[in-house]
């Protein structure tokens, strides 16, 4: 996620508190649009093919096609559905999931969120978050299992969309990196006053949502993200009611690699998954 200087500037388009009550009227909702889902605004990807992985396309209940990536193990010990950041699009995250994949032996799908590369559509909070369900449920569709048997790996905006669908259905576990309580709670840390909480049409609320989550969650930060700060995450964390690991990587920043800092906690973590 990215928060530049541009929200600064959105306090002369606001005019009272509460502009959130405006839904895609709001003022605020263009600039938000640009900060949050900013490659819904202007996609850009590679060529296709590129990524490794097997294309697949999964339809929403809304009808929008969403491009994925699918890497199938031959021995998994688990399946799992990686839910990325708002920056890049399939063609980046095919590699970071292939790598846990063969890390972790994984049979694992990452997908584009509405908006994103060749997917249709247009990203806010409802659709992304409608484009999940659809990706998991061709998951287990797939393997044959119940979209609650599915592992949710979230990293940034993708921890929020993971925690929605553990709070609306359950997993078999939530993996969360670099993620935040809600998105109101980090527009705070940067400019408190222009009200977030008050004017922000876009919420994801994780750190309600988790709440309803039982089951595991292993939850990894750094301590020198300063995009979304250590304490936004802590928030998150201390709301999860069930089973739960979090990890602090030091000097990690926002965009530093869990993968392989954190490889032995999240090994453990799956071979301990009922």
């Amino acid at each position: 996620m990215r928060w530049p200087s541009l929200l600064l500037m959105t306090a002369l388009i606001l005019a009272m508190p509460g502009c959130r009550i405006l839904g895609p009227f709001s003022p605020f909702r263009p600039v938000e649009q640009l900060l949050i889902y900013p490659q819904s605004v202007a996609p850009t990807f590679s060529q296709q093919g590129s990524s490794g992985g097997r294309q697949v396309w999964v339809e929403t209940e809304d009808h929008h096609r969403l491009e994925g990536r699918y890497f199938a193990h031959p021995n998994p010990q688990a399946v799992a559905l990686y839910c990325h950041g708002n920056i890049g699009t399939v063609d980046k995250w095919a590699h970071l999931t292939e790598r846990l994949s063969k890390l972790h032996r994984l049979s694992i799908l990452v997908f584009d969120y509405r908006g994103y590369g060749r997917s249709t559509g247009m990203a806010n909070e409802r659709g992304i978050l409608q484009d999940a369900e659809a990706a998991r449920d061709w998951l287990a569709k797939e393997n044959g299992i119940q979209p609650s048997d599915v592992v949710l790996i979230g990293r940034s905006l993708g921890g929020a969309v993971a925690v929605d669908l553990a709070a609306n259905g359950g997993a078999r576990g939530l993996i969360l990196e670099s993620t935040f309580s809600s998105l109101p709670d980090v527009a705070e840390r940067h400019a408190a006053w222009l009200l977030p909480k008050w004017n922000m049409t876009q919420r994801l609320n994780s750190g309600e949502k988790i709440k309803t989550y039982s089951g595991p969650v292993l939850q990894s930060h750094g301590d020198a993200d300063h995009l979304i700060p250590l304490s936004v995450a802590k928030q998150l964390f201390s709301s999860a009611p069930g089973p739960k690991k979090f990890i602090v990587v030091p000097d990690g920043t926002h965009n530093d690699d869990h993968i392989r800092y954190c490889a032995a906690e999240r090994e453990n973590f799956l071979h301990s998954l009922p």
